[in-house]
């Protein structure tokens, strides 16, 4: 068993049985209290796990180890199933035009959740604070500057299997990052055309020069308006 297979099957443990201590998963592993620890250490170190003091009717407390959040996310997930299966209900009942609002109204949510991180910060300055926002989110962003202007890529698409099905995901996103700019973007490699990233090249010159307005949501299942690539 290598290394992390071990780690894999505490946190397993962990995951199932609930709280445990060294002794208690060196016993469920068969390997020494000294050779769990180690694993331990190493897990604590990463975040996926974290030790409690655990007290007890009489005597010192009993120090056990549970998962954080983090070790929790470990664990396969279905979310983005969820979501697409909750949209395709929406256009089959409602129509296109109901999921472009749906997406419409999430893209306000994050706008008014992260604007204010961009206040007065220049141009370089908000691509950087973009590019945390999106790694923080799960994207694997990162930023470079280029000739005439800078280039902010995403290595890992968070919501994949959602935008393969629903362009509006990806058209609203562009729409979110123009308006967090305030500067105008281009894309120029998608994931769900096959690239290996998706990557915007922002020209310095368009800051402050040509930020678009949101899109206009219309009530009452009348038309929304599309945005344009």
């Amino acid at each position: 068993m290598n290394d992390l297979s071990t780690r894999r099957q505490i946190l397993q443990i962990l995951r199932t049985e609930g709280n445990s201590t060294a002794q208690q998963l060196a016993e469920k592993l068969q390997i020494t209290s000294m050779g769990v620890r180690r694993h331990l250490t190493t897990l604590e170190r990463d975040g996926l796990i974290q030790m409690q003091a655990q007290r007890q009717p009489t005597g010192r407390p009993t120090f056990v180890y549970g998962l954080t959040p983090a070790g929790f996310e470990t664990f396969p997930k279905s979310y983005d199933l969820l979501a697409t299966q909750v949209l395709d209900v929406v256009r089959a009942s409602e129509g296109d035009a109901r999921v472009a609002q749906i997406f419409a109204g999430r893209m306000e949510q994050l706008y008014e959740q992260f604007a204010p991180r961009m206040t007065g910060k220049n141009l370089g300055e908000r691509i950087q604070e973009l590019a945390k926002i999106q790694d923080e989110a799960g994207y694997m962003a990162r930023w470079e500057k280029v000739k005439g202007g800078y280039l902010l890529k995403e290595q890992n698409c968070a919501i994949y299997r959602v935008a393969c099905r629903f362009q509006d995901a990806c058209q609203f996103e562009i729409e979110l990052f123009r308006r967090l700019l305030d500067a105008d973007l281009e894309r120029v490699e998608h994931q769900v055309r096959g690239d290996l990233a998706c990557t915007y090249f922002i020209p310095e010159a368009s800051f402050r020069q040509r930020a678009m307005a949101a899109p206009r949501v219309k009530s009452r299942g009348s038309n929304t308006q599309r945005i344009s690539r």
